[in-house]
């Protein structure tokens, strides 16, 4: 956590945040966000309701909400969205961009480095012990949503069919997140006390002090909706994806490399719901299956990279731009770094482009529906539904990590060890996401070197 002073009650009100203040904050957020999204919204709420109370539990969560339903990222939309209702336009860009930039620039080193270097013997070793970890994690990420999301059997009810949906049926994510919403709307009117709350991120009647964005704060005036700013912010949005992709079609061909990543991961980036942990698959399968960009065991490697670099999970999307670009050697055999790197940053913005429009126009609409059961009861669905997708997810990476030549190959009972002690660290006795991460590396190592 960025700050570990212990919270008291104050009846005082927090003073006024300047633009300079806030952006000292946004910057050093973006260099310690560890932890995935449960982590990095555990340390926005930490430091910005309990330690500086510049918004009250219930507003911080009412937008929390509405970020979980949109496609991408919800702890970087969290951040753009609450430093827009604090500094208008420049503050949600500002806090939405440093939540990336540090986690790009230092995945383009790291993304290097593994291509580079990947098949030294050290680097494989410590990865060997890194992916098992990594299952172990995206379990955990499961049990955490899960523990505060599924609050009674119907919620149970929606994870379990959206888990059967997506595993045994292969329903695209929007279909489930559209079914859950038509549930949770539905379930609002049947049984509204099962589908009200906080959408499964705790309950909103703690009280840490008044806010400087308090319960009964007024919208401020650029957060009100005006259908002639909700249109200028579309308009703009469109020409920030308009110009990039037309410049890469007209100068490289809508063939290139560089352009059927800008166009996929636009689809990838609007058509994908849940976070990081449900958007993988879909990544999966276009950069591994279709594209051909990287290899299955790379793109594994990628979460690794991505779980131990601070920064929205969803930034290994980065790693997957880097190693296409790279090994494609797309400016020539003399300019592969440049290459990898240039695409990496073609993705990075068509992946998040889209999540800063979202906030930018939609956030006028959340902040006229404080505690509107209709509007709360789909996001609580989802969360349960999006719970399934995360076991989904686990058990695919189980899968690749423990049958690493598939099911007719031999089984990996080193790796199956390394994932279960990475479980238990990390259920029972709540170690750290990277001091987890660091000791299966190292077991990883020793073992490659004695099995070698």
């Amino acid at each position: 956590m960025m700050d570990d002073r212990p919270t008291m009650p104050d009846s005082s009100r927090p003073a006024a945040v300047s633009f300079r203040t806030a952006f000292a904050f946004w910057l050093k957020l973006g260099f310690i966000s560890f932890g995935g999204p449960a982590g990095q919204i555990a340390i926005m709420h930490q430091e910005l309701v309990e330690n500086r109370r510049w918004i009250s539990e219930r507003r911080f969560l009412h937008a929390l909400n509405y970020c979980m339903v949109l496609p991408g990222p919800e702890a970087q939309q969290l951040a753009t969205y609450i430093g827009w209702l604090m500094h208008r336009t420049w503050g949600g860009i500002v806090a939405g961009a440093l939540f990336v930039l540090p986690s790009l620039l230092i995945l383009i080193g790291l993304s290097w480095v593994y291509v580079a270097f990947g098949n030294v013997p050290l680097v494989a070793g410590l990865f060997y012990g890194i992916k098992p970890a990594v299952t172990a994690i995206v379990l955990q990420a499961a049990h955490r949503i899960g523990s505060r999301a599924l609050r009674n059997n119907w919620l149970w009810g929606i994870a379990a069919a959206s888990f059967i949906a997506i595993f045994a049926l292969d329903v695209p994510f929007p279909a489930i997140v559209a079914a859950a919403a038509l549930l949770g709307f539905a379930g609002g009117r049947i049984a509204p006390q099962h589908f009200g709350g906080s959408g499964g991120h705790g309950q909103a009647g703690k009280s840490f002090g008044p806010a400087l964005i308090d319960d009964d704060t007024p919208a401020p005036a650029h957060a009100r909706l005006r259908w002639s700013g909700l249109a200028r912010v579309a308009l703009g949005g469109a020409a920030l994806w308009a110009v990039p992709i037309g410049l890469l079609a007209a100068t490289r061909g809508w063939a290139d490399t560089l352009t059927q990543m800008g166009w996929f991961f636009t689809k990838a980036a609007l058509l994908t719901f849940g976070g990081a942990y449900a958007v993988l698959p879909y990544v999966y399968q276009g950069g591994v299956e279709h594209y051909g960009w990287l290899s299955a065991t790379q793109m594994i490697d990628g979460l690794a990279l991505g779980e131990t670099t601070p920064g929205p999970l969803i930034m290994v999307v980065a790693f997957v731009g880097f190693v296409g670009g790279y090994l494609k050697a797309l400016f020539g055999p003399d300019a592969l770094f440049l290459a990898g790197a240039a695409a990496a940053m073609v993705v990075t913005w068509f992946t998040f482009l889209p999540s800063f429009v979202f906030i930018l126009a939609g956030g006028p609409l959340v902040e006229s529906t404080h505690g509107d059961l209709k509007f709360t009861a789909p996001l609580t669905a989802i969360t349960a539904a999006v719970v399934g997708v995360i076991l989904n997810l686990a058990l695919f990476f189980g899968y690749h990590v423990l049958w690493p030549q598939g099911l007719a190959g031999p089984f990996d009972a080193v790796s199956a060890l390394i994932a279960a002690a990475a479980a238990v660290a990390l259920l029972r006795y709540r170690r750290g996401v990277i001091p987890v991460i660091a000791a299966c590396a190292v077991v990883g190592w020793i073992a490659r070197s004695l099995l070698n």
